[in-house]
């Protein structure tokens, strides 16, 4: 636009110069004037432009924040930190005659923040124009997307060393008070919590259930009584198979027995279909970790769970992650509130593991890392296993890597993760703060829709 206007102002100031009628100096001045105008209307547009790109942010970031403040608070309230909040983060020293509405609703929950302001004019003054006025709205709707988060955590025994099962604690619970936070009504936020090692507990009172499957923690010696008996000609040993009452409530992976084969069992949160394969095989594991907890939105008895957590045992994150899922859905120990049409939900499942896939129920020694069962999570060749599967349900997947030991990065939970983005890799106990803290930002903001 400038180059037009100063093409023009050369050509006249050069016919000005060899022109020697007595009218060419009153002629050019009045011409010079409109011409000094569009030239600053140029600037003068660019520096409105960039202001009102500050007033939209800034009104942006004001509505936001008023999603959480404005349902327990009075209107004047709302205006009230709406001007204090917008006033601490609209940097525009040039503008002037600020002014800003914001208005609240309940039907539906939504906030509407509307703002104005001048901006002074340089050039455009000879014009007669001494100011140019901004305006723009932002508008948050609160509470059309409800969130529905699994936790799965590693409770194995590395997670004793250098801090980091108390740093997990303590970062759960700050997670877990940024969720609350995000929930205004009953069932805007629900959470569960997977601790898992090589096996998960569903509860031990659940040993009457018609899906767990009895036969190897009968035959396992751990779960016989035996004594010695005199026959009258000599000794003979006799076992007997504990009740099922003395079960820790620890369940292994599903599927056949002494190898999954061709079965899928382990990588899928289908309902049990009469077969053993289907069933959740019983485990006296020694390291059981605590009891897991499906769905639900009391806080104080998570974060109960959460320091009652302890670190025990091998590591075997496909058995966590699809747990994780499972109390998404439901099944087995695990039933889901019922969904509401008018909402949208979104399903999390965010993964933190300390360490490297060490054993399952059919692979690995608990001390080494084994493929086998890294391959039952993600099979690197073809993205098959209980990672993909989850993606397919439509659920997002967050990994953490906690790698104080300066381990190899996981290529697994890399893959697993949803994206990119949703792989952190935590080098130190006191980041894992940090990361769950960012998670539960980017959760929080989804119960936001603009």
């Amino acid at each position: 636009m400038l180059e037009p206007i100063r093409s023009s102002m050369t050509c006249l100031l050069r016919r000005f110069k060899r022109d020697r009628k007595g009218n060419v100096a009153i002629t050019f001045a009045l011409t010079l004037l409109p011409l000094i105008g569009f030239a600053g209307a140029a600037v003068d547009y660019s520096t409105a432009n960039a202001a009102k790109a500050d007033l939209q942010a800034a009104l942006d970031s004001t509505a936001l924040m008023l999603a959480k403040y404005a349902p327990s608070h009075t209107n004047a309230e709302i205006q009230s930190k709406a001007s204090a909040y917008f006033k601490a983060i609209f940097h525009a020293p040039q503008v002037t005659n600020i002014s800003l509405t914001a208005t609240y609703t309940s039907s539906p929950t939504k906030i509407v923040v509307n703002g104005s302001a001048d901006v002074p004019t340089t050039l455009m003054g000879v014009l007669g124009i001494d100011h140019l006025t901004i305006s723009d709205s932002s508008t948050t709707t609160w509470g059309t997307t409800r969130l529905r988060v699994a936790l799965v955590l590693d409770n194995t025994g590395s997670m004793a060393y250098d801090g980091k099962m108390d740093a997990l604690k303590s970062a759960t619970k700050s997670l877990l008070s940024q969720l609350k936070a995000a929930a205004r009504n009953d069932g805007d936020v629900y959470v569960s919590i997977i601790p898992f090692a090589k096996d998960v507990n569903v509860g031990a009172s659940n040993y009457n259930a018609d899906w767990i499957d009895w036969n190897d923690w009968a035959k396992d010696r751990n779960n016989q009584t035996c004594r010695w008996v005199d026959s009258g000609y000599g000794y003979y040993r006799t076992c007997t198979t504990n009740d099922h009452s003395t079960w820790n409530g620890c369940v292994t992976d599903r599927g056949p027995s002494h190898s999954p084969g061709n079965s899928d069992w382990d990588q899928v949160v289908t309902e049990p279909n009469g077969t053993t394969a289907s069933l959740w095989p019983a485990d006296q594991y020694y390291a059981c970790p605590v009891q897991m907890m499906g769905l639900n939105d009391n806080w104080t008895a998570m974060n109960n769970l959460v320091d009652s957590m302890r670190p025990s045992g091998s590591t075997n994150q496909p058995i966590g992650l699809v747990w994780g899922w499972q109390s998404l859905v439901g099944g087995g120990p695990l039933s889901v509130p019922a969904e509401d049409s008018n909402y949208d939900y979104k399903k999390i499942i965010i993964l933190l593991s300390d360490g490297l896939n060490t054993e399952d129920r059919w692979y690995g020694d608990g001390e080494h890392v084994s493929p086998p069962v890294d391959h039952r999570m993600y099979q690197q060749g073809n993205g098959s296993g209980t990672c993909a599967n989850i993606k397919a349900a439509g659920i997002t997947i967050y990994t953490l890597q906690v790698n104080t030991g300066n381990d190899p990065t996981s290529t697994l939970l890399q893959n697993c993760a949803s994206s990119s983005d949703k792989f952190h890799l935590v080098t130190s106990a006191s980041d894992i703060a940090t990361a769950f803290t960012k998670i539960g930002s980017e959760l929080t903001k989804l119960r936001v829709a603009k």
